[in-house]
């Protein structure tokens, strides 16, 4: 039983740790160019409903990458 305690906990911190790193990501300026907010990676324009919804910094894809090399601790 402890060790299924144990591995929750875990979990949760990993969780928790994810979670302040989107925090910290979030506060990044954004790159705007003649308007246009660029993504911090790759440069392309991101589109303005995901600029407003998300306040996105990256475009999908390169938010993607950022997300799974969080989640490795890369």
């Amino acid at each position: 039983m402890v060790d299924t305690l144990d591995f929750a906990q875990e979990i949760e911190q990993q969780n928790r740790d994810f979670a302040l790193k989107q925090a910290t990501l979030n506060r990044e300026k954004a790159h705007i160019v003649e308007g246009e907010v660029l993504c911090l990676d790759c440069d392309d324009a991101i589109p303005k409903k995901r600029v407003e919804s998300v306040n996105a910094v990256r475009c999908i894809d390169c938010q993607m990458l950022q997300e799974i090399k969080l989640k490795q601790g890369v």
